[in-house]
C-alpha cells in the first residue's frame, strides 16, 4: 500500500497535530471540516460519516464529540496510531482508499476527504478511489472533498470527470469549508451526491 503522502517529508502522528494545537492556541477554529459536515448532515437528515483519509483523527473526534457516527479510514499506520490513542472508543481502518473491498467499512451518509487527501493519493489511482468511496454511500449520500489546486496535482476538471465516471451528480463548490464562493482560487470544497450505482 503506497500513496504520495507515504513519500512526503510531512510530519507524522503527534508532530502532526502540534500545528493543530498552535492554531487552536492562537483562537482560530480549526474544525471548519466538522461544522460543515455537521451543517450538511443536518440539511440532508444524515447521521453518519466515513472520514476518509482520516490522519490522526481531528476530524471524525469532533465529529463524534457532535454525536454523529463517524469511522476513520486512512493508508498511515502513524497517524492511526496518534488517531487510536486519542480516541480508543472510535473505529480506525487502515486501508487504501482506492482498495475498500475487505476494509469492512459500512455505508454512510457522508464521505468526507479534508486535508488535501485526493492530491496525496496515488497518481492514477484517485478515480478508483473515488469509486470505492461512492460505492460506501448510501442512496443519495454525499462526498464532500477540499483540496488545493496545484498545476502538478489533481485538477478540478479530473476530479469532477471522476466523480462523475464513480456515479456522482455535482451539487456546490466553495473556495473554504465556511462556503466562502469559489472564484478560481487555490483550494476548493467540493459537494457531489450519489446519482446511481458506480460503474
Amino acid at each position: 500500500m503506497s500513496t504520495r503522502w507515504q513519500r512526503s517529508p510531512a510530519p507524522r502522528g503527534d508532530e502532526y497535530d502540534v500545528r493543530w494545537k498552535s492554531l487552536a492556541d492562537a483562537g482560530h477554529n480549526i474544525h471548519g471540516e466538522a461544522d460543515l459536515v455537521e451543517s450538511l448532515l443536518a440539511e440532508s437528515g444524515g447521521t453518519s460519516v466515513l472520514d476518509a483519509g482520516c490522519g490522526t483523527g481531528r476530524v471524525a473526534i469532533e465529529l463524534a464529540h457532535r454525536g454523529i457516527s463517524v469511522v476513520g479510514v486512512d493508508a498511515d499506520a502513524a497517524m492511526l496510531a496518534a488517531a487510536r490513542a486519542k480516541a480508543p472508543q472510535l473505529r480506525w481502518i487502515e486501508a487504501d482508499l482506492a482498495d475498500l473491498t475487505s476494509a469492512g467499512v459500512d455505508r454512510v451518509n457522508l464521505v468526507l476527504l479534508a486535508g488535501n487527501v485526493m492530491i496525496f493519493l496515488e497518481p492514477g489511482t484517485e478515480a478508483q478511489a473515488l469509486v470505492q468511496l461512492a460505492g460506501r454511500l448510501t442512496p443519495g449520500g454525499l462526498l464532500v472533498a477540499g483540496f488545493s489546486i496545484r498545476p502538478d496535482r489533481l485538477s478540478l476538471r479530473q476530479y469532477d470527470d471522476a466523480a462523475e465516471q464513480a456515479g456522482l451528480r455535482w451539487v456546490a463548490r466553495w473556495a473554504t469549508w465556511d462556503r466562502a464562493p469559489y472564484d478560481d482560487g487555490d483550494y476548493a470544497v467540493t459537494v457531489h451526491r450519489l446519482r446511481r450505482s458506480p460503474r
